[in-house]
């Protein structure tokens, strides 16, 4: 069964930014390096366990999910939704908040802002193949199998809409929230 993911373009969710409960489902770099105020940070492969505390939220009023370009967020809905929990992602994400004009915040002392995980997978992915290739020409042409498959990696996540490259470096440290940010995280959605 196919679920219809609600959607709030950027006028819409800042008209109503009072009411919502927004959560930001990039990773904490991400998220450090600027998002919507007022945005509680719960990145996607952490849903599972803020789910009690979204739903505790959504239960108490609208909730809108937010990543950089909505792929992700609409990836969450799909969850939530699964899991009986109503939410709605922002059109466009924190990319198209930003282009209308409207401040990012950060928080306060965070580090250097991390690159978008989109322009992390294709730094990786291009590093790789360049890698591949030159492997492949000076030491030994099996070497361009890593180029292969890269390349074959980034056709089936263009037509799944799935990266298996995001999960993985998702897991790096600069990627990954401390456990004390998430259970503070979890503890302001269950009293809001």
């Amino acid at each position: 069964m196919a679920t219809t993911i609600t959607s709030l373009d950027v006028r819409q969710a800042r008209t109503r930014l009072d009411d919502l409960t927004v959560i930001d489902v990039r990773t904490a770099g991400e998220y450090a390096g600027g998002h919507i105020p007022g945005a509680l940070n719960v990145p996607l492969d952490r849903l599972d366990e803020g789910l009690p505390g979204i739903r505790a939220a959504a239960e108490r009023g609208p909730v809108l999910v937010v990543c950089a370009s909505g792929t992700r967020s609409e990836n969450a809905c799909r969850t939530l939704a699964r899991h009986g929990v109503e939410a709605a992602t922002l059109t466009g994400g924190t990319g198209a908040w930003a282009a209308e004009g409207h401040d990012l915040a950060r928080p306060q002392g965070s580090p250097r802002a991390v690159w978008a995980m989109e322009r992390q997978v294709r730094f990786t992915a291009s590093l790789i193949i360049l890698l591949g290739l030159a492997l492949g020409f000076f030491v030994h042409p099996a070497f361009l199998l890593l180029s292969a498959g890269i390349c074959g990696g980034l056709i089936f996540s263009a037509l799944t809409d799935t990266c298996g490259m995001a999960v993985v470096l998702g897991k790096l440290p600069h990627n990954r929230p401390r456990a004390a940010d998430l259970d503070a995280t979890l503890a302001r959605l269950r009293s809001r």
